[in-house]
């Protein structure tokens, strides 16, 4: 039996949003959503809504509902020089979930997924072996991981393979 699962998420509404870094809008703008400003490599969560930090100038958005999202980011960045789009259709969620998440992931992403570099609530863009990716902790055994619908299958198989028990490598055993 293994100690990971491997796991296509439940479609995932996202918004990405673009403004220049800095920009006076980006508070009141997450704001509308019940979100504030997520960290360097961080996220915000609020109930079922989440702020991903992916570079100076862009968060991603996980929402229910992307048309509602839009709609209430619209008076907060009306005049400010910005990009609000909703990408979700193009992209898709996987669960790794289990103690051997973190290594299931590692032999795949050029990133330090130990716990104290890559703790809950953290987030990042990355590669899972040749395809552009991004991860985030949920929590210390509970990571996903989001790729373009393109590569879905790919992925899938990527995951399962590193996820069988029989290439266990012992990663960050206590």
């Amino acid at each position: 039996m293994s100690d990971v699962t491997v796991t296509r998420a439940t479609p995932q509404g996202m918004v990405t949003l673009k403004l220049p870094p800095g920009d006076v809008a980006w508070g009141p703008a997450l704001a509308a959503l019940g979100l504030s400003v997520p960290a360097v490599r961080r996220l915000e969560r609020a109930g079922d809504r989440a702020a991903l930090w992916m570079a100076p100038d862009e968060v991603l958005l996980l929402v229910p509902d992307p048309a509602a999202a839009l709609a209430a980011l619209a008076g907060p960045l009306a005049g400010a020089h910005h990009l609000a789009a909703d990408v979700g259709a193009a992209r898709v969620v996987f669960a790794v979930a289990g103690p051997r998440a973190r290594e299931v992931l590692a032999k795949l992403c050029p990133v330090d997924l130990h716990p104290a570099a890559f703790p809950a609530g953290s987030a990042r863009r990355t590669r899972a072996a040749q395809v552009a990716c991004m991860l985030w902790a949920e929590a210390a055994d509970d990571l996903r991981l989001s790729c373009f619908r393109s590569v879905e299958g790919y992925v899938a198989d990527l995951l399962t393979l590193s996820a069988d028990p029989a290439g266990s490598v012992g990663l960050f055993r206590a």
